[in-house]
């Protein structure tokens, strides 16, 4: 059965909502912040993804009448907060940074700003949006770059594959945040028809093992998608296949793929029997637990493209996002003034108060990220210095709706400013670490 939006959170943020809306305390003025300690070991840099899926769950979020039901019913609230929850609508504001930008520890990726009561209950849905998503979306673009950066940069396409790997919603989400890295496109459906992602999708080996030979299978694909296709070559014997691919489809055959055994070899033998056969312009595409690693070593080898599943759709193939969302500034008093407050215990501690994130840009290369807090939020950016974060929500309602080119472009051109050490898959620290500052003009060279 469907819930409404309000329910895809943890119950202790309802617990805690009960007590501040029964003394009052959830009318207090409060903000909230999204961000990462630290990096996955090995990892220079994040790319944030999810937030288009994020800040119209934000809008949307609410609680269905008989959800507020049973919610009393289980001890979760009580009759005051069953009342609150009855008329909820967030009505406060978001900035964040935008879609398929960089982040780095300390980050302000996101910031709520509200009551309490509003910005407490939207912790599990924030983290639970760009904890995955921002997963997804920092494996893929290392892939990415180790592919050669995007085809339109000379780089070889790489096809997000990985919907059997994961749970049916999340596959949708993988296929989004893959394809705003910068992977050419999916195979997954709902994907392409709610995000616009480009699909793509032939055959698999039961195909090929559904027909008396591996020829009937081939004329069978090349008779309703055309010459143009791609056919799967390593069902039984993969130079054999190639030579029956070539003879049922002709020289023009579009692509094989190449499933199993040692790509490196597989695909140089491959392009020296197609060449052979006279089919030089078929390119050749391989899959079977790629990740950035395998395809760096691979640069070299004859191949045209990537299927990429499981290590883009799954835990084995990426670390968490590993972001929190804490409370950084509170008022005493409904309407009154901010204070900030801060976690002091150890390895988690933070800094306090609502902060303003800024740059610093050297001959296009990203070289510099701190935050100031206070007063200093309000200063305008420079020439030499821009803020990062964009209003994303004003007063409930989304303000910031870019389509998922443009987020895809914005990737792009984010990870164009890192160095090249910083783009390359090797393990080391965060190219940057940010830093608090007292104001915007106040310098201490590269954080490197």
């Amino acid at each position: 059965m469907p819930t409404s939006t309000g329910l895809l959170t943890d119950r202790y943020e309802l617990t805690m909502l009960t007590s501040f809306v029964t003394d009052g305390t959830a009318e207090h003025p409060a903000v909230f912040e999204a961000f990462a300690r630290r990096l996955p070991e090995g990892r220079r840099y994040g790319v944030l993804a999810g937030l288009g899926r994020l800040l119209p769950l934000i809008a949307d979020f609410s609680f269905a009448d008989d959800e507020v039901d049973w919610l009393l019913g289980q001890g979760v609230v009580n009759e005051v907060t069953a009342d609150y929850l009855r008329a909820f609508h967030f009505s406060g504001d978001v900035d964040a940074y935008p879609e398929g930008d960089l982040y780095f520890p300390g980050s302000p990726i996101l910031t709520v700003r509200g009551t309490l009561g509003e910005c407490v209950l939207l912790e599990t849905l924030v983290l639970s949006v760009l904890n995955h998503d921002s997963a997804i979306a920092s494996a893929a673009a290392r892939m990415v770059l180790a592919a050669g950066g995007s085809p339109q940069d000379g780089g070889r396409p790489l096809v997000e594959m990985g919907s059997r790997r994961t749970q049916e919603e999340s596959a949708v989400a993988v296929a989004r945040a893959a394809y705003l890295a910068g992977f050419a496109s999916s195979s997954n459906l709902a994907a392409g028809l709610r995000h616009g992602v480009p699909t793509v999708g032939t055959a698999a080996h039961a195909f090929t093992l559904a027909y008396p030979t591996e020829a009937e299978a081939f004329a069978s694909q090349v008779a309703t998608q055309g010459v143009g296709t791609t056919l799967l070559v390593d069902t039984y014997d993969t130079a054999q296949g190639i030579r029956t691919a070539v003879e049922v489809a002709g020289a023009g055959l579009g692509a094989i793929r190449i499933d199993s055994g040692d790509l490196a070899d597989e695909s140089a033998s491959a392009r020296a029997l197609l060449d052979e056969l006279g089919a030089t312009g078929t390119r050749i595409i391989v899959t079977s637990d790629l990740d950035e690693y395998v395809l760096t070593a691979l640069a070299d080898a004859p191949i045209d493209g990537y299927g990429v599943g499981t290590r883009v759709a799954t835990g084995s193939g990426h670390p968490t996002a590993s972001m929190v969302y804490k409370l950084v500034a509170v008022a005493d008093e409904p309407g009154g003034d901010l204070r900030p407050v801060s976690k002091k215990s150890h390895d988690k501690v933070s800094v306090g108060g609502r902060k303003t994130a800024w740059r610093r840009h050297g001959d296009g290369v990203l070289t510099e990220e701190f935050f100031t807090t206070g007063d200093d939020a309000e200063r305008r950016s420079g020439p030499d210095v821009t803020r990062v974060q964009v209003a994303a929500i004003r007063a409930g309602e989304v303000v910031h709706s870019p389509d998922l080119a443009q987020v895809r472009a914005r990737c792009a051109a984010a990870l164009a400013t890192l160095p090249g050490p910083a783009r390359s898959v090797a393990a080391g620290p965060s190219y940057l670490t940010v830093s608090h500052r007292t104001s915007p003009e106040a310098t201490e060279g590269d954080q490197r």
